[in-house]
């Protein structure tokens, strides 16, 4: 029994210790103290694995990257990971942001105001007067929620540390969330969260800058998502068949419109959108018109919670992806 709690306690230590924009490694610190890892995916990568039935997903996870529009993405040669997810699983090929710069999305995204109740944050701000919300959020409907953030010096961090960048940390502006101090945390303690097998309903993760492509290149980006994500398909959680995990870009580039949600002409409003899950057929590809309060739509359906805001009338993403 003792020898079990000092292996428990350097696991622990150990994870202290790491950097805080991988949970690669620190996974091998976490499965010291955590029950046997299920099998690696299969080669064929990690989704169509299940037929959708009766068994509900219990956690969305979002992870969101920085500027670029979708051609710069899909059949990049600097993005072969990516790439090879969105064949091994769904792809969005009309998929939409709601307005420019970064911080209208995040907000918008996640709460479900229209294009212009998210221009006060048009300007990036840092949380302060005149830059917050008292909206509802996606964050605390109810159900139990984390955001797990790279490069994040301390919890519920509001200010930029840096390659931490707070407009890429919604959470943060919410002025009547609770429990801030408890749930937004640096990224990566997800790694116990899925060793432990208490990954929380929704996940919310922002990469620093340079791997979420804002101040990196599109390889680092691709690279950064290669490491981290067979983390998250080789859980438990996500091989019992109850995880479902969305990559998509905050914006795209190069366009003049900042009205974007239904804006098929402008290259700015359009950006790459995959859906990955176990009932999500391999090769998947859906044309429909979707935007990022579709992701809202579609997550709040999974969890069983109300629509906030344009996530009531947006088109949701179950059917398409088979969710």
């Amino acid at each position: 029994m003792r020898k079990a709690a000092i292996s428990v306690a350097l696991a622990g230590l150990a994870m202290w210790s790491l950097a805080p924009n991988s949970i690669a490694s620190a996974g091998a610190a976490a499965a010291a103290a955590a029950p046997a890892a299920p099998a690696a995916v299969a080669a064929g990568g990690p989704c169509g694995t299940r037929t959708l039935s009766g068994t509900p997903y219990k956690h969305v996870i979002w992870v969101w990257m920085e500027n670029h529009s979708y051609g710069t993405i899909i059949r990049s040669t600097q993005a072969p990971y990516i790439n090879r997810l969105a064949s091994q699983c769904g792809l969005a090929t009309n998929y939409h942001n709601i307005s420019h710069p970064s911080l209208p999305n995040y907000i918008a995204a996640t709460s479900g105001l229209g294009v212009g109740a998210v221009q006060i944050f048009a300007g990036d701000c840092s949380p302060g007067p005149g830059c917050t919300s008292a909206a509802p959020s996606i964050f605390g409907q109810g159900e139990s929620w984390k955001s797990y953030d790279v490069s994040m010096p301390t919890n519920c961090d509001r200010t930029d540390s840096g390659e931490y960048a707070v407009r890429h940390n919604p959470a943060v502006y919410y002025t009547t969330l609770r429990n801030c101090l408890t749930n937004v945390e640096p990224y990566y303690r997800l790694a116990a969260d899925l060793a432990d097998n208490r990954l929380p309903a929704f996940s919310f993760i922002t990469p620093n800058l340079i791997d979420d492509m804002h101040d990196g290149t599109v390889a680092q980006g691709d690279g950064w998502l290669a490491r981290e994500l067979p983390a998250i398909f080789n859980s438990r959680a996500y091989q019992a068949g109850t995880v479902a995990v969305v990559i998509t870009w905050d914006e795209g580039e190069g366009g003049f419109s900042s009205n974007c949600p239904t804006n098929v002409k402008d290259v700015g409003c359009h950006v790459a959108t995959i859906v990955a899950s176990p009932t999500t057929p391999a090769g998947t590809r859906s044309p429909l018109l979707l935007n990022h309060w579709s992701l809202l739509k579609t997550t709040e359906q999974l969890l069983g919670l109300p629509f906030l805001g344009k996530a009531a009338s947006a088109t949701s993403m179950t059917g398409p992806f088979e969710l």
